[in-house]
């Protein structure tokens, strides 16, 4: 789950990290005031989840409450796009009035799991305000990273080794590293998968702060922070996969006009990667789970066929857990329901698979049954196009 800017300083103020004094507002009226209380100058923010806002012209500098008021009328309703939000961009809803600071140096810190090593680990660069990506593929060895065994903890020698290693001053130095370890205790006690503050700065007064802030939880350990589904924002996502989550659906959109509907994420990545290789792209990531029953294939094909981007649907079912007689039932009921305008290509494999092909060879649709998966991928790509 993905929270807004000011969302995560609100959190990193619980565990004494430093950030500047802000407020969110969602009417121009409202940012005079806070720029009045804040004393400016002030930086409005763009409250959308999407780097890049600078570039896009979501973030301004305003010198008085009047000039606050008058750029926040501009920016508040505005389609903002950046390199992360894609053509489409994002309609900017609340923005973020924030105090100026005097910067001396702006640095990058960054804390997520390390999947290969299955490990966290807590990376500090002395680049900060710049895409972190260019850095790491034009000077990797400027990223400076050390990991984290969750049964010990992030060790004070750590961070003074990440903040002497990215050019903290060193009269800074204890400063600096206490800031670190109070960003990894707000990362682990709130189950979090990133914590990223970028720019986080050094001011002329030799303080530290978190002047951007983007933190995102893991999901599955939602059910230990109640209070975190409220500060999730319909609005930032996209409608199938909000409907999806309601159940229990894995689905992703993406930009392609392929519908996919799999069970299991290892055969849906490979779903993907083998409609690429026949020519086509995939609409979607959808994984309807190794036990899905016939009420979640009905919803999925429902969710599938919403997307209007859609022009045609593999079904690629292995049929371990979950028998193929059931999946194919669930299919024709959604067909059913949903009406089919698309056609449906379907790959079956595993228990019961000759009744569940017998079952779709029956229905008075005319779903196209496929012998393998190359020959799906083909016959999906062809009838797509």
């Amino acid at each position: 789950m993905k929270i807004h800017e000011f969302q995560a300083k609100d959190i990193l103020r619980k565990f004494n990290v430093k950030v500047p004094r802000s407020q969110a507002a969602t009417l121009p009226e409202e940012v005079f005031d806070i720029t009045l209380a804040l004393n400016p100058p002030v930086v409005i923010k763009a409250q959308i989840h999407a780097g890049g806002r600078g570039k896009g012209g979501g973030v301004k500098l305003a010198h008085s409450p009047r000039e606050a008021e008058e750029i926040a009328r501009r920016m508040l309703g505005m389609r903002l796009v950046t390199h992360q939000t894609g053509p489409e961009g994002k309609i900017v809803r609340r923005v973020l009035v924030e105090e100026g600071l005097n910067i001396q140096k702006e640095y990058y810190l960054g804390i997520v799991i390390d999947r290969s090593r299955q490990l966290p680990v807590f990376m500090a660069c002395a680049e900060g305000g710049v895409e972190i990506e260019e850095v790491a593929a034009r000077n990797p060895a400027a990223i400076k990273k050390e990991y984290i065994y969750p049964d010990v903890g992030f060790q004070p020698y750590q961070a003074r080794q990440l903040a002497f290693g990215i050019g903290i001053p060193a009269k800074l130095i204890h400063r600096a590293s206490g800031f670190f370890l109070k960003l990894y205790e707000a990362f682990a006690a709130t189950d979090a998968s990133l914590a990223e503050i970028n720019p986080f700065i050094e001011t002329v007064e030799g303080e530290f702060y978190a002047l951007d802030a983007k933190m995102n939880f893991d999901d599955n350990a939602l059910f230990r922070h109640p209070g975190f589904k409220e500060l999730r924002d319909y609005s930032e996502e996209d409608p199938l996969e909000i409907e999806a989550s309601r159940y229990h659906l894995n689905y992703i959109k993406l930009d392609g006009n392929i519908g996919c509907m799999v069970n299991g994420a290892g055969l849906a990545m490979s779903t993907m990667d083998i409609i690429k290789l026949a020519g086509g792209n995939p609409a979607n990531f959808l994984d309807v789970g190794g036990g899905a029953s016939e009420e979640a294939v009905t919803n999925a094909f429902r969710i599938l066929l919403s997307d209007e981007k859609v022009n045609a649907v593999l079904i690629n079912i292995f049929g371990g857990i979950v028998r193929c007689n059931i999946i194919a039932s669930g299919v024709i009921a959604a067909a059913r329901n949903v009406g089919v305008t698309v056609p449906i290509v379907v790959r079956l494999e595993g228990t019961n698979v000759e009744e569940g092909k017998r079952l779709l060879q029956d229905a008075e649709f005319d779903f196209i049954l496929a012998d393998g998966m190359h020959d799906a991928a083909e016959k999906v790509v062809a009838l797509a196009k």
